[in-house]
């Protein structure tokens, strides 16, 4: 699958090569609009709190988490005002969202590569961030590592294509320096897409 790119004078390409392709857009959404919808996702989302299992216990997940599919009626209206321009940046149609909420410097997700096995092969996942920068690190997988630190602006969006979960992993570190709260809105493809 070809990810085609709108003329834009701030979207980067940060990896595009044979094992992924990952573009980061600077400004797709004003810092008005980010802030706004920020602030409703913060305070109307139901957010929940996971626990999970990890090596020989089980922890809590560093992070608050919602999902939604785009189908829902009770889909928030934030998530289905950004779904066009992200789509149309993309060229993909998505059917799923999921959203982290970074409290503060001590929230954070460890590297990964997301469950692309969950949807389509050739889908790629598109994130939206709003409120504070956040740094996120991506490293490849093989060697010698290539690692990209990238502070996520408010109103940006990150779109990595299949491959990059294969061949890279991503993720926000824990942080002492003084951070403002985040929501990340992840727009995907899955074969189930729910709550």
């Amino acid at each position: 699958m070809q990810l085609s790119l709108l003329a834009s004078g701030n979207a980067e390409a940060l990896v595009d090569d044979g094992t992924a392709r990952i573009v980061y857009r600077r400004t797709l959404f004003s810092d008005d609009q980010a802030r706004l919808w920020f602030e409703w996702l913060r305070d109307k989302v139901a957010w929940r709190a996971e626990r999970r299992p990890m090596y020989d216990r089980v922890v809590d997940v560093p992070r608050l988490v919602g999902s939604y599919a785009l189908s829902d009626p009770e889909l928030p209206e934030p998530i289905a005002l950004m779904r066009g321009p992200v789509e149309q940046f993309c060229n993909f149609t998505f059917n799923a969202a999921g959203l982290n909420f970074y409290r503060d410097g001590n929230d954070s997700v460890a590297p990964h590569g997301d469950h692309v096995e969950r949807g389509p092969v050739g889908a790629p996942v598109a994130l939206v961030s709003l409120g504070s920068a956040r740094r996120m690190r991506i490293r490849s997988k093989s060697s010698p590592r290539r690692v990209v630190d990238l502070d996520l602006e408010p109103g940006s969006l990150l779109l990595m294509d299949y491959r990059s979960h294969l061949n890279y992993e991503h993720g926000i570190p824990k942080t002492r320096d003084a951070v403002g709260q985040r929501i990340s809105v992840a727009y995907r493809s899955v074969f189930k897409a729910g709550r």
